[in-house]
């Protein structure tokens, strides 16, 4: 199973990430509209990631809800049939929440640098450091602080799980 190391973070000043994401960038940014309908499981997480007409990919991933960087295990199935497979899903699952986002997408190395627009909960930060086969979990969480430190984002700025926890505790503290 594919793993990365991830974080999450609250971004404060989106101008500015931006223009530091775009100083350390390989490559010209890439702009996504998302929706992620996540479905209840009994472990990890799996959501439907809706990417336009590009085909959607249903993902299923185990990580730590801790802040910090940390390994996540995860799945990718492509499919051309979204409707119906979400349909299903939400049959036989039950839908845990939606979450729609537009995320910039800037690759350094082998680091995906996400910025996300979230509705309802505003800018984020996320890095997927992409282990290589053979790869240990530590050099991959050096290279995930060495890239928050080049960003200027501390510790201080990290989060625990999921956009669909932060959700369900913005709904609940209402």
């Amino acid at each position: 199973m594919p793993a990365n190391i991830e974080i999450k973070a609250r971004v404060l000043d989106p101008i500015v990430l931006r223009q530091r994401a775009e100083q350390l960038s390989d490559s010209p940014v890439e702009v996504m509209t998302q929706v992620d309908t996540f479905f209840y499981t009994q472990r990890g997480r799996l959501k439907l990631r809706e990417l336009g007409p590009a085909p959607a990919q249903l993902i299923f991933y185990s990580r730590p809800d801790a802040a910090g960087p940390k390994r996540s295990d995860y799945s990718i199935f492509l499919t051309e049939q979204p409707a119906a497979l979400k349909e299903m899903l939400s049959r036989a699952l039950g839908v845990r929440g939606v979450v729609r986002k537009t995320r910039l997408l800037y690759l350094v190395g082998q680091t995906r640098i996400h910025l996300d627009e979230v509705e309802g909960l505003g800018h984020f930060l996320e890095l997927e450091v992409v282990l290589r086969e053979g790869q240990g979990e530590d050099e991959g969480q050096a290279i995930a602080w060495d890239v928050m430190r080049r960003l200027g984002v501390g510790a201080e700025a990290l989060l625990e799980g999921a956009y669909i926890d932060l959700m369900e505790k913005r709904i609940t503290s209402v």
